[in-house]
């Protein structure tokens, strides 16, 4: 959530994804803004009552795209063809991108490059109006929930790389309360509707044990 930044870490690696005012989605922003706010992470990315699951999921989604927005945007400079020639998490998980369309064989990259990729395509699916329709009224595609997983599997690499390879920066930046926050609540978040398959999750696998086990 926007709140708990500091300015000095306003900067973000790719335009922001504003929801607009006054639309539907922007009241249930500020649902979830307001129930985090409670401190109680498990109940606050719980379905509020009567919602379309799909739109909680949206609404989240374009949510948890900003805040690794910011997330990476203040550890960028760490982040380099040098320091990262390869997209990686820790020294036995190494990512290689492909999106499907443009680029149909996986390619390895160097994890700016491969953030790049990554940013810039869920930016465009979230853009894409038949994908994540901003208008009351209009439906969710029936690919809605298989897009939402893989753009979720594609963001937890960010923090994945983050935790493994730039933990320190983020600690010197005073950074990893905000790191630790926004992750705890996004995995609370894909529990909550199994949106990630544990495989994909093994990168952080104790970490994400030592922060649910703290909550219980």
């Amino acid at each position: 959530m926007s709140f708990l930044f500091g300015s000095r870490s306003s900067k973000t690696f790719k335009p922001k994804k504003n929801i607009p005012e006054g639309s539907h989605q922007y009241e249930l922003l500020k649902h979830a803004e307001a129930t985090l706010g409670s401190g109680n992470l498990r109940q606050a990315v719980m379905l509020p009552e009567g919602e379309d699951l799909n739109e909680w999921i949206a609404v989240n989604t374009v949510d948890f795209f900003n805040q690794i927005n910011m997330l990476y945007g203040t550890i960028t400079e760490f982040c380099t063809e040098a320091s990262c020639p390869v997209m990686s998490a820790g020294p036995r998980y190494e990512y290689h991108w492909a999106d499907g369309t443009n680029i149909k064989k996986p390619i390895k990259c160097s994890a700016p490059k491969y953030i790049d990729y990554l940013m810039t395509w869920v930016q465009d699916q979230l853009d894409d109006e038949t994908l994540f329709p901003s208008k009351i009224g209009v439906p969710f595609p029936k690919n809605f929930m298989s897009v939402a997983k893989t753009i979720l599997k594609r963001l937890f690499r960010v923090y994945a790389h983050i935790y493994h390879q730039h933990f320190d920066s983020v600690m010197q930046l005073q950074e990893e309360a905000h790191l630790n926050t926004s992750f705890k609540h996004f995995i609370f978040f894909v529990q909550e509707f199994n949106l990630i398959d544990r495989r994909e999750l093994a990168p952080l696998q104790e970490l994400i044990e030592k922060l649910g086990s703290k909550d219980r």
